[in-house]
Order: structure tokens, then sequence, then C-alpha cells
């Protein structure tokens, strides 16, 4: 019998080590090798066959014939706009986040939506635990195959007969192969399994869906090559505690990394989000002080935000400064400005600033909002509900112009508002707009028009 060979393997970067040592030499993390089990064998390609591998040549960039991608719509239009359109033919996307946030919901739903035939590998539940999932997501596809299955071999042989168009794997965790000794999870295992599934996507223009892991710093679980090997990567966020998800893209190949999607999770499974101000924007019957509505951008997709302040005077010796959603430094330097430049004294009061709706943004577009806020609850009165902010603030106190400024005013339009406030340096066109532009240069003449 032969003797069994281990090897040492980096948990978070994957580089392979002879001996144990206390720190990887590659990304100087500390503690994170382990020793796994490794039997050395022909490697095999998916089909596990002896056919001949094709020879590539080199090519002139002119000689190049360049086909248009081919995509795959997935009836979810949340999904397909975080893609850039669709699922690509032969792509590779892993789609990672935290236990119960819905990602498994999410896949099944589009397995269960999408027109084409799909095989749902789910290494976690089994086949009766998914029909029920099913049942509440409302949701039948006589197209959609359920295998309950965790060997990667076993998997290719079923493949093999039922010839999807599209393949969902819940999760990459979870799977095996027999050329290597090592557990499920592991990270030979994790490696060789992925490089099974992305040969088979790029030799039969199949998309496969991955399901990840994460791990407790909010990394996806594995080697870091893992998300080097894909060609999407998505992360599903939100708190378990709300209702809300967002999806977005960390690495896209075919598209934009700057989309952005919205869903609600409800009882029957999620919901596509098309209007995200309605999330953001809190219901209230009466006009209080300290809130603000922002125009913002996330990727190409602009939204309008509630900003909350409240100012109070300081119990303490040191006055707190506290934010949720925002640059706790930046929330400093605006008040700096606001005392510096233009006269308000907030160096002795607590002021405490929350984004509604639990999202961090770094748009400085939404700082005029900020200031507007700050001052409202300062001065203990309300500003109009129909009244939003797109502009940024300087050091010198003067309203900086902001980027998109016509998509922002467009927004506005659409959603109701008849007031936008911006700077008088931002280069709109002659158009029409229904909304009343003010445009302001400094603070003073935004805080005369708001509070005259």
């Amino acid at each position: 019998m032969a003797k069994t060979k281990t090897t040492f393997f980096c948990q978070n970067c994957g580089t392979q080590h002879a001996q144990w040592v206390g720190q990887c030499s590659t990304c100087k993390q500390w503690n994170t090798v382990v020793e796994e089990v490794l039997q050395k064998e022909e490697k095999r390609n998916w089909k596990q066959s002896s056919e001949a591998k094709k020879v590539s040549k080199p090519l002139r960039v002119n000689e190049i014939v360049l086909n248009p991608e081919e995509r795959i719509y997935t009836n979810n239009a949340e999904l397909d706009n975080v893609l850039g359109g669709g699922l690509v033919k032969g792509s590779v996307t892993l789609l990672g986040g935290e236990p119960g946030i819905g990602k498994s919901t999410l896949l099944l739903q589009v397995a269960l939506t999408i027109s084409q035939k799909v095989l749902y590998v789910s290494g976690e539940e089994s086949q009766s635990q998914i029909k029920m999932r099913a049942e509440r997501l409302d949701a039948e596809n006589s197209n959609c195959l359920i295998l309950t299955e965790t060997n990667t071999q076993n998997i290719f042989k079923n493949i093999e007969e039922v010839q999807p168009d599209v393949l969902v794997i819940d999760s990459i965790q979870t799977l095996h192969t027999n050329t290597i000794e090592a557990s499920p999870g592991s990270i030979s295992q994790i490696r060789e399994t992925s490089a099974e599934l992305i040969k088979f996507a790029k030799e039969t223009a199949t998309p496969v869906l991955l399901i990840g892991h994460i791990n407790k710093e909010g990394h996806i679980a594995g080697p870091k090559i893992l998300e080097h090997m894909v060609d999407v990567v998505l992360q599903f966020e939100g708190d378990r505690n709300h209702t809300y998800r967002i999806l977005r893209s960390q690495k896209n190949r075919f598209g934009s990394t700057a989309e952005l999607g919205i869903y609600e999770m409800l009882s029957n499974g999620l919901r596509e989000v098309s209007n995200p101000s309605e999330i953001l924007i809190s219901k209230k019957d009466a006009d209080l002080s300290g809130t603000a509505i922002a125009s913002t951008l996330e990727g190409v997709r602009p939204l309008m935000i509630e900003i909350q302040a409240l100012v109070s005077t300081a119990v303490y010796g040191t006055p707190q400064r506290s934010t949720t959603g925002y640059n706790l430094k930046r929330l400093n330097m605006i008040l700096a400005v606001l005392e510096k430049r233009a006269g308000f004294k907030l160096g002795a009061k607590d002021v405490f600033l929350n984004v509604t709706g639990g999202i961090n943004v770094d748009d400085p577009a939404i700082d005029l909002a900020v200031v507007a806020a700050i001052l409202s609850s300062n001065q203990d009165i309300a500003i109009n509900p129909n009244v939003c902010f797109a502009a940024e603030v300087g050091l010198a106190g003067e309203i900086r112009p902001v980027s998109r400024i016509e998509q922002r005013i467009n927004e506005a339009e659409k959603l109701g508002y008849k007031t936008i406030v911006a700077s008088k340096y931002n280069k709109i066109s002659s158009q029409n707009h229904k909304i009343r532009l003010v445009l302001v240069g400094k603070i003073e003449e935004a805080f005369a028009t708001l509070f005259a």
C-alpha cells in the first residue's frame, strides 16, 4: 500500500508549503497553514476520458474573430442588471454571503423562473427540503431538475445524461473529488472541484452558478485563488434582522462592478425592489426637524436617501460624534467647516448622524444634505419634505458641483420632489425641468434659503 502523502496549505491564499510554518511566506498571515492529505494521481478532465487535448495556437490581434457574448436572461431584473445583462454562456459566477442571508433562496428562485433547463445540485439539503422551499416560493418549472450529490464524478455523470443549459452548485464547500484524499471544504478540495467545474463551463459553454460560504472575517471561505479563477464574484449583503438585501458585484469580467441589486425578503421569497427610494425614505405623518433628503448614486442607479441628524447639548465633558452609514471623519470635517466658515457653534454639542435603510454611503454629493440635517436639528426647524439636496461641501465652505447632476435631477423630479438644491457651479443644460432648481455657492446661501 502506498504511503499516505501530506502537504501543507495556507487557508488564506492557498500557497503550498513543504512543512508547517507559523507565518505564510506569501500572504504574511499567521496560523493559517494547515496539513492536508494529498493523493497524487493523473489528473483527468471533467469527462474522465482520454480525449486528446486541443493545442491552442497564437494569433495576431487582427486575426482574432470577435464573437458577441451570448447571454441567458434569468427573468430576475435585479440579478441581470448586476451581471451586466444576464448570464454569459460558459461563465462561472460565485455568490457569497452570510449564513441565512438568502443565497440558496435567490438561486432557487432563478432556477424556478428561468426558461432554460437547469440542474440544481445541492450538497446541503435533501430533495424534500428543496421541494418544501419551492412550494413556499410558489414557483414551478418543469425544466428545473434537483440533484442531491457531493461527488463531482457522480455530478458529471448526471450532467452528461441531463445536458442542462445552466448548472447551480449549492455549495462549493460541500463538493469533493476522488482524485484528492481530503475532506470536503478543505483548501485542496475547493481548488480541485472548482477547477473541474470551470473546465466544464468553458468546454461546454454552460453557465455555472456557485454558492460560497464566508468565514468570520467576511471573506469567501477557501483559497483566495478561487475568486481569481471564476469570472464573476457577487456578494449578498444585509442584516438578518431587516428584510432588505443588497446584491453587489465585486468582480465581473463581462460588465461593470458598480451595479447594485436590492431585494426584500418576504415569506414567499425575495421580491425585487425596482424603486429603492421606497425603502430608504421613512414614512412619517408630521414634519420633523433633523431630516433631509439626499440624491446619491450607487453605480449608475440614482437613489434618494434620508439623512437623520440629532444635535443636542453635551451632557458630559467631551461632545460625542457618532455616525451610522457615513464616514465619521467626514462628519468631523463638515462640523469644523460649519464652525469656522459659517459661525455655527457646534463644538460643545453632541452630534449623531444616521443614513436610514441600513446602507453605507461614500458619495460626497450627500454633504449638503448632511449640513441641512445638522442645521435643521440645531435650529429645531423642519425642512420641507419636498426639498432634496445634491452637492459637495468644500473646506472653504463653498458648495461644490457633483457628477451626473442631470440624472439626479431627473430622479428627484420623477419621485415627485418640488425643489432640488445644488451647486451653482454645476453645468446644467437648459432643458426645462418641472422641478425647481435652487443653485447656491456657499453654506450661508443654503442656510438663508432653507431657514429664512
